[in-house]
């Protein structure tokens, strides 16, 4: 019954279009976050609103997600110290930043959008770095040795980064990539499975709020939906089996593709 309702919401090449939309941007989020450049856009190609574009395209790829973080789950090596407040702000960000997309007009918050993707770019390619000049050389592939006050700060970012996310959400991983290398991680694969979690409990507290507003397009959502979980399924199995520096290439190759996207088209 649903997918008649769908069948008939849905032109068969529209429903092809969106759900092979959603495959590439499960498999991008599996593998170096960015899912949304793709999934966003190909719903606005539809003309649809670009509120309610924005509410399917998180629900779409919160699955995809969800199929990731557990993929990833055996790369999860981080403290409950640091995963709870990490958790935690990430929940209160999300719910924040989906209910000020609901109330408040877009376009003046996308502006901020480039500008956002290549800071997290820049942070992700050169954290290391900074923390080298500061004097500050110690790697922590798993964060155990994290100090209280790196977990506080870290927090906060992640707070901030939620709020971005609940509300546009297209390039938080790279974000949430940049933090974990300035706070010294350089294990591509642990950094990944945190922030795929923490970017499926940011989008998790979107989607509720999406839902309850009523905010999603469910035709479009569903194929999308079927995409997202193949491509984050098939996408977090190969991004483990992947070369390190390749996969580091992909994520700062995209981010910089993505920021100049956006400076482009963000008027």
């Amino acid at each position: 019954m649903f997918f008649c309702y769908i069948l008939s919401s849905l032109h068969i090449t529209q429903a092809i279009f969106l759900f092979f939309a959603g495959g590439i941007a499960g498999t991008l989020n599996a593998l170096a976050g960015g899912g949304s450049f793709i999934a966003f856009p190909a719903l606005l190609f539809m003309r649809i609103p670009a509120v309610e574009a924005n509410a399917t395209n998180t629900v779409a790829l919160w699955p995809g997600l969800a199929a990731s973080t557990i993929a990833y789950l055996k790369r999860l090596n981080a403290p409950w110290r640091v995963l709870v407040p990490l958790l935690a702000t990430s929940v209160a960000g999300g719910w924040a930043g989906a209910w000020l997309l609901l109330k408040t007009p877009q376009h003046t918050f996308l502006r901020l959008v480039p500008w956002l993707l290549l800071g997290g770019t820049l942070l992700f390619a050169f954290g290391n770095s900074i923390r080298a000049i500061a004097g500050k050389t110690a790697v922590l592939d798993d964060l155990r040795d994290i100090s209280f006050q790196a977990i506080v700060v870290s927090s906060i970012a992640e707070l901030l980064v939620a709020v971005y996310g609940g509300y546009f959400g297209a390039g938080i991983g790279f974000i949430t990539l940049g933090m974990l290398a300035l706070l010294g991680m350089r294990d591509i694969h642990a950094m990944g499975a945190i922030r795929t979690l923490l970017a499926a409990a940011i989008n998790a507290a979107a989607v509720v709020t999406f839902i309850v507003a009523r905010a999603v397009l469910w035709p479009q959502c569903a194929v999308m939906i079927t995409g997202s979980l193949a491509g984050g399924w098939f996408g977090a199995h190969y991004a483990q089996k992947a070369d390190p520096r390749k996969v580091r290439g992909v994520v700062i190759g995209v981010g910089v593709a993505m920021s100049a996207y956006f400076f482009v088209t963000v008027r």
